[in-house]
């Protein structure tokens, strides 16, 4: 999921506009600047094109020839942490990293500049710092080999390095293309400031102990966020100071843990799925599905909105963008609602609702991250995800039942049965896509990185040969979005993996075990506390952040409670979405208005009925665990 994005080009006001001459060095760094970024771009590109060809060529050699690569594992990994870095790069120069914009989203445009000059300034010096560092992590893996290509380590953690430069040159330039040279002078002044304190009170940093734990983790990283710095960075500025000014721990460690973190195959399901939703949109299958659903139910009290959260529930999980997914659904449904006399803020409110009760639906992106870095079993966790989402969609069909019993039916269409024939046939490859996602890796036909090949093979030759209205031109745009938002969200992964290595030496996490076991009510207390904490951690810190940060410190936890794993994965998923959906700070309410073309104060006055029923669902699911593990 996207935040709300910053742009700095439009913060400016009159008043803080200044003539600036643009020097000839200073243009020829922004020259330089724009050649990387279309070489970066095709690069990605043609890295998610490799990886789709190295999975489904290794998929197709193991199941119908049983002849596997050996060596397709290594190699994909490698190409993965390059795709990873090169779409970080591309989604800070597009400004499509996730970050937390409650704080700033009401302030006037001339004071949000700034803040925004004083953001970039931090990441500039953030990457800077990581330069040295990340090239001496690359001279340490060097003189290594992998084990089955036998070629240097240096060709994987290298992209650690190449990455950081970029992402530097990037930031630079983005900062003198849309701050004053005033914004950046005092930024400059500041962040320098801030060095010289934290180096004179490093002394005292290490005296303190744990309690410096607050100052880096919490204070350093809700400030940095607070400014509107993506989240990733804003993790990556409270691990950095804490190893630098608290521990004589060398710098290197931080790319080398946000390699490990990024490198996990599993994880490459995460640009395949995104890929794969887009190409649906394209190709006509989830067009397909919303019509048909239509044709069924449209003309009943409520139909339309019982059509959008059953079209929710079929497709979404698959794109890796809850913008995508209610992107796909809202804008063929929203008009003809309105004309049957729905409430604007209602049908928002849904939206976003019917948001919330996909988020366990397979192939969830935050599922597959559950599964990296829990090691839970990710074909349970597809298995176990689809009662739980069902269990909020019977939820708000109550509330959708009780809101529609005056609906205006006179425009309401009759389909024929013959009409509802032909529109299932025509929806037919595209309500076969989920089935045959979640049966190939159930049955172990392929894994659930490898699937996602599957489904993007399907979906092009739907497109093709069944709808005949795929659009090829628009094939390089896509793959250059699948890099950025995949960058965006796997730099989150790996900036998490560094800090949660970061809490884990300085022995947090036994003081948290320790806090968690203090929780009265045994069982059923830590599962209530727990939701309740993923809620407030959904909300600030979105899913993928929130799991891969807290889900290695929280999982064992649970295990040493009792409790299934697969049953506390569908709680913290669901009451992160929770979390993410819940007005004043979820950023994907505000998203679900912008989709539907609300304005949030019409929408929040009428959130709190779904909202209710969402929460009674996530309650019945923490307290039966049947509804996440009875089809085990």
């Amino acid at each position: 999921m996207q935040s709300e994005i910053s742009e700095f080009g439009k913060a400016d006001s009159a008043a803080d506009q200044e003539s600036r001459p643009v020097h000839p060095g200073t243009r020829l760094f922004q020259a330089v600047d724009t050649g990387l970024a279309r070489l970066t771009e095709a690069a990605a590109a043609l890295l998610v094109l490799a990886e789709v060809l190295l999975l489904g060529t290794s998929t197709a050699a193991r199941y119908l020839f049983a002849r596997p690569f050996a060596w397709s594992d290594e190699l994909a990994s490698m190409l993965f942490l390059w795709l990873a870095m090169l779409g970080a790069v591309i989604a800070l120069r597009r400004g499509e990293h996730m970050r937390l914009t409650a704080f700033v989203r009401g302030m006037r445009p001339e004071h949000r500049a700034w803040l925004d000059a004083l953001a970039l300034m931090l990441v500039s010096a953030l990457l800077l710092a990581l330069v040295m560092p990340s090239f001496e992590h690359y001279e340490e893996r060097a003189v290594g080999l992998t084990p089955v290509l036998q070629i240097g380590e240096g060709w994987r953690s290298g992209a650690m390095l190449v990455g950081a430069v970029l992402m530097l040159f990037t930031a630079v330039d983005t900062l003198i293309r849309h701050a004053t040279w005033t914004q950046i002078g005092l930024a400059l002044v500041g962040v320098a400031a801030a060095f010289g304190a934290l180096l004179w009170l490093a002394p005292v940093f290490e005296d303190l102990g744990n309690l410096s734990l607050l100052v880096f983790f919490l204070l350093f990283v809700v400030v940095s966020m607070a400014t509107g710095m993506p989240i990733a960075f804003a993790f990556l500025i409270g691990t950095v100071s804490y190893i630098a000014f608290a521990t004589t721990i060398p710098l290197s460690i931080v790319p080398s843990r946000m390699e490990e973190g990024m490198s996990h195959l599993i994880l490459l399901a995460v640009p395949l799925f995104v890929l794969l939703g887009a190409l649906m949109e394209i190709s006509g299958l989830a067009q397909g599905m919303i019509a048909f659903l239509v044709s069924l139910i449209g003309h009943l009290r409520g139909g339309l909105q019982y059509v959008l959260l059953g079209a929710m529930y079929l497709v979404s999980g698959i794109s890796g963008a809850k913008a995508a997914d209610m992107a796909a659904v809202a804008p063929a449904l929203f008009p003809e609602m309105r004309k049957r006399g729905n409430h604007d803020g209602d049908l928002t409110s849904l939206l976003s609702a019917s948001a919330v009760m996909s988020e366990t639906i397979p192939p969830s992106i935050v599922l597959i991250t559950v599964g990296s870095v829990t090691g839970v079993s990710i074909a349970a966790l597809f298995t176990g995800g689809l009662m739980p989402a069902f269990v909020g969609m019977l939820a708000l069909c109550v509330v959708v039942w009780w809101q529609s019993r005056s609906e205006d039916l006179s425009s309401a269409r009759r389909f024929t049965w013959g009409e509802k024939g032909r529109l299932l046939l025509i929806a037919l490859p595209g309500l076969g896509l989920p089935v045959l996602i979640r049966t190939a890796v159930v049955e172990g036909v392929a894994t659930a990185t490898e699937v996602s090949t599957i489904g993007v093979l399907y979906s092009v030759l739907v497109g093709v040969l069944v709808y005949r209205r795929f659009d090829w031109r628009r094939i390089y745009p896509i793959l250059i979005d699948t890099a950025s938002l995949s960058g965006a969200i796997l730099l989150v992964v790996g900036a998490a993996t560094a800090m949660a290595w970061a809490l884990t030496q300085s022995g947090f996490s036994q003081q948290l075990v320790a806090l968690m076991a203090l929780v009265p009510g045994g069982q059923v207390g830590f599962l209530l506390v727990s939701a309740l904490a993923f809620i407030v951690l959904g909300s600030v810190l979105e899913g993928v952040p929130a799991i891969v940060l807290f889900g290695p410190l929280l999982f064992p936890i649970a295990r040493q409670m009792g409790v299934n794993e697969v049953h506390y994965a569908m709680i913290a998923v669901f009451a992160m979405g929770f979390g993410l959906f819940t007005p004043p700070f979820g950023v994907g309410f505000y998203l679900a208005c912008a989709i539907g073309r609300v304005s949030p104060d019409v929408a929040i006055k009428r959130a709190w009925p779904h909202l209710a029923a969402l929460l009674v669902a996530l309650i019945l699911i923490v307290l039966i665990p049947w509804i996440s593990i009875g089809f085990l």
